[in-house]
């Protein structure tokens, strides 16, 4: 969307108080745990873009709840599955040792939008230490969801999206759909389905050291997320409105987890 057509979407600059505004209308409380997907651009023309989405999801939330963001490196997977572009069969096997260690205070975000990069940066935001599906948080319990978070099945049981779970979480789609949904991606892990495993290796630091560490995951799939997250409006229930300009769904994450359990196991 280009700024122009952004300006258009809303009769004022949406502001960071206007967002807090709109998501305490939605349904966020103070307190709360709440996971995080968005898309500044859908909210019409924001006033501080997503710095301004950043303080207004805080202010929603309050130092007394907790905001979880997902801030994936997908430059740090396996480079053979590449495909957009793929690069040559030659530089696969060597990749991981070309690489610089993942670093969580310092290595950028990718592919998840601009709103988790500016969230990471902020004061008293703590970063969990997977090197490709790794979550920032902030809040009351930050560290503790963000902390040990395993390497192999990085978004399965020992992840930050099994300790929203654990907290009787919900989940905040601003302006994006379920396919963006990480929270189906604890439901694959848990489903009884067969999946293919995938092999990774990547460099991290230790102790202050450059390690390289291995891990297996399975191979993911959000083809039919936007599927099983319509089959859970239908049958379960969310909670609509809009922020600034964007559609807003909120909904409980263990009853969306539980849910596509069942539906994974039963459509897969």
């Amino acid at each position: 969307m280009t700024e122009q057509a952004a300006i258009e979407q809303v009769e004022t600059p949406v502001t960071a108080d206007d967002i807090a505004d709109d998501l305490r209308s939605l349904g966020v409380t103070p307190g709360e745990t709440l996971i995080v997907h968005s898309s500044v651009s859908a909210l019409g023309w924001v006033a501080g873009q997503q710095q301004a989405v950043v303080e207004g999801l805080q202010r929603a939330v309050t130092e007394a709840g907790t905001l979880v963001v997902p801030t994936h490196s997908p430059q740090f997977s396996d480079c053979e599955r590449w495909s957009n572009p793929p690069v040559p069969d030659a530089w696969v096997e060597e990749m991981p040792e070309r690489m610089p260690p993942f670093r969580p205070a310092a290595t950028p975000s990718r592919g998840v939008g601009a709103v988790p990069e500016c969230f990471r940066t902020y004061p008293d935001t703590v970063r969990s230490r997977h090197p490709e599906y790794s979550f920032a948080a902030w809040g009351a319990d930050a560290e503790a969801i963000v902390a040990d978070h395993r390497y192999d099945n990085g978004l399965g049981d020992g992840s930050p999206l099994a300790e929203v779970y654990d907290r009787s979480g919900r989940v905040l789609l601003l302006g994006v759909g379920h396919s963006v949904n990480t929270s189906l991606h604890l439901a694959e892990h848990r489903a009884d389905y067969e999946t293919d495993q995938v092999y990774h290796r990547a460099p991290v630091i230790e102790d202050g050291e450059r390690v390289m560490v291995e891990y297996e995951d399975i191979a993911g799939d959000t083809t039919d997320f936007e599927d099983v997250g319509a089959a859970f409006e239908s049958e379960v229930g969310i909670t609509e409105g809009t922020v600034g300009a964007g559609d807003a769904k909120l909904l409980d994450q263990p009853d969306l987890v539980d849910f596509a359990v069942e539906w994974f196991e039963a459509n897969r």
